[in-house]
């Protein structure tokens, strides 16, 4: 019986030791990591905190979060995706893991779970300025490449939604008020009545935009000029 004993207590104290090294390499492990990171050797960061997530069974969401920083970094949109989503999971940073996965699906072309994971990063942060302006934005593209491919009806849906995720969202008023402008031009010698509907249309849109607009930035200064020239031209119409 002691010799059980003494066999039992020899396995336990070696299990112990045996947890207490692997315990000390993981946290080494993890250290090299944070210190890899706080250098800016993102490639070494990634690999140290990737090999420590997988010999953790990726509990550690601090640790997935930079991880998935880093694999951004150097390029790993794949696995960035990966490791913002289990920050996301473990309910860490939510607002930036969301942001950090939607930036990896739109490096990886993935447009509709691009849009998805707005969507939720939205639900579970409302109102979060940097998520609105990249789901709106994401509209407003839209609508320029179905106005580019004369699609007018679906380039105005995509407009409207936008202003609907983002209300003033300055590019979806201008592209609005310029395309219904647009319209209104093409039926004024055929069907002024029609027209005149169309310049409607722009009008409200514009007369939105202009309060939104700065004379300093040069690009928005350019947009109030076209925008207060249609509206001069509309008025002078009625």
């Amino acid at each position: 019986m002691k010799k059980i004993f003494l066999t039992l207590a020899i396995c336990l104290t070696t299990t112990g030791i045996f947890a207490q090294e692997q315990s000390a390499e993981l946290a080494q492990m993890r250290n090299d990591g944070i210190a890899a990171y706080e250098a800016k050797d993102y490639q070494t960061a990634f690999d140290k905190f990737s090999a420590y997530l997988s010999q953790t069974n990726n509990q550690d969401s601090v640790v997935a979060y930079n991880c998935g920083i880093c694999a951004d970094k150097i390029k790993k949109p794949a696995e960035a995706e990966k490791y913002f989503d289990i920050a996301i999971q473990k309910n860490f940073n939510l607002a930036n893991a969301y942001i950090g996965k939607a930036s990896a699906l739109k490096d990886q072309k993935k447009n509709d779970e691009y849009v998805t994971t707005l969507q939720k990063g939205l639900e579970a942060v409302p109102g979060n300025k940097t998520l609105v302006r990249l789901y709106a934005t994401f509209y407003v593209n839209q609508g320029i490449i179905a106005q580019r491919a004369n699609k007018l009806s679906d380039a105005q849906e995509a407009f409207k939604k936008a202003l609907e995720i983002q209300p003033g969202n300055i590019n979806a008023l201008n592209s609005l008020g310029t395309l219904y402008y647009a319209q209104g031009a093409a039926l004024v010698q055929t069907d002024l009545d029609k027209a005149k509907g169309e310049f409607a249309q722009a009008k409200t849109y514009l007369e939105e935009l202009l309060p939104l607009l700065s004379d300093t930035n040069a690009a928005q200064k350019k947009m109030k000029a076209n925008a207060n020239t249609i509206l001069n031209y509309i008025n002078s119409l009625q």
